[in-house]
């Protein structure tokens, strides 16, 4: 049996989330749903238009990290932050919830920051991020711990961390070590205007490496570049093994094996829908290093992404076996 179950790469984030209208996002130049990518000084600027906020550990890979560790799995993760407050606080909450974190500390004379995203939440739930990546775009290979990517049955790789000048190799390395090492490589797409900014590298990694891809609908779309979503699924399952795909109140779709699942998803007033991806691909990944089926894997999915949208945060606050069992799937 191998160390770990899932290891994480990707961004190291606390997010800052806050209350307003769509007003105030048309306001300030905010786009609603999307991630737009802000340097430090509109960070600050934007810290202070926003009313009351809560600081809580972020980064969408590191959310998904969080929930497996949450049901009690072996995980850890790799993502940069300094040496400072929300390093210190990014570090403490992930390996609160049972994963390792190991990733060396950038120093506290470094030139950045600890990356944080303001988060913007309206009140149809939807999140707008506006994201200052800081140390999370200085992943480098030198991040990489060869022998952790080999002890992982599965790696998680965040598609963010294709904004980063160094990242592409870093996953490079780590996919190197895990497959040969008899591991296998989940993918999330994680927003339609990352994927714009690097379709060929997402494309070429996909095909070549890739074994489990994970998006929502505009990401499937945008990835390969049609207003079809069933053709889109369809092209995403010549491309991989397995597909899992969420459509926000329509469920998921989940291609394996020569099947089509279509999952309904759990109907939940929405408080914030930040994590709701992120929370379904960990129970999903959970799920099959537990040897669960692919159909029970999405429907733990829905579960998850419906507790984590109850709820201001990204992080699970009920007991998801708990509510697995009360939805009858364990």
């Amino acid at each position: 049996m191998k160390k770990f179950q899932v290891v994480g790469i990707g961004n190291a984030m606390v997010d800052v989330l806050s209350h307003a209208d769509d007003a105030f996002l048309e306001e300030n130049g905010i786009g609603k749903g999307i991630m737009q990518l802000i340097d430090m000084s509109r960070a600050v600027e934007l810290y202070g238009c926003i009313g009351p906020a809560k600081e809580i550990s972020g980064g969408s890979a590191a959310n998904t990290i969080a929930g497996i560790a949450h049901l009690g799995g072996r995980t850890a993760y790799v993502g940069k932050v300094k040496d400072d407050q929300l390093g210190a606080i990014f570090a403490h909450d992930l390996r609160a919830q049972g994963a390792v974190y190991e990733t060396k500390m950038a120093p506290k004379d470094g030139g950045h920051e600890t990356g944080r995203c303001i988060v913007i939440v309206t009140p149809d739930g939807e999140r707008s991020m506006n994201t200052y990546l800081g140390w999370s775009e200085f992943l480098t290979p030198a991040d990489i711990d060869a022998d952790q990517m080999a002890n992982a049955e599965w790696i998680y790789l965040e598609g963010y961390r294709f904004d980063g000048p160094e990242s592409h190799q870093a996953f490079a390395d780590a996919i190197e070590a895990c497959k040969g090492a008899g591991g296998r490589v989940s993918i999330t797409l994680s927003d339609a205007f990352c994927i714009d900014r690097h379709r060929a590298a997402f494309r070429k990694m996909i095909v070549e490496d890739v074994d489990l891809l994970f998006a929502n609908r505009a990401e499937i779309l945008s990835m390969y570049q049609t207003d079809d979503y069933d053709a889109a699924l369809q092209a995403a399952a010549e491309d991989v093994a397995i597909v899992a795909c969420t459509d926000g109140a329509n469920g998921a779709h989940v291609l394996a094996d020569g099947q089509h699942w279509h999952v309904p998803a759990i109907p939940t007033k929405i408080v914030d829908a930040t994590g709701a991806g992120d929370l379904f691909a960990g129970a999903f990944l959970w799920a099959i290093t537990n040897g669960q089926g692919f159909e029970t894997a999405a429907r733990m999915g829905n579960i998850a992404a419906s507790e984590v949208i109850s709820h201001i945060g990204a992080r699970p606050e009920a007991d998801l076996m708990k509510l697995f069992a009360e939805h009858g799937v364990i």
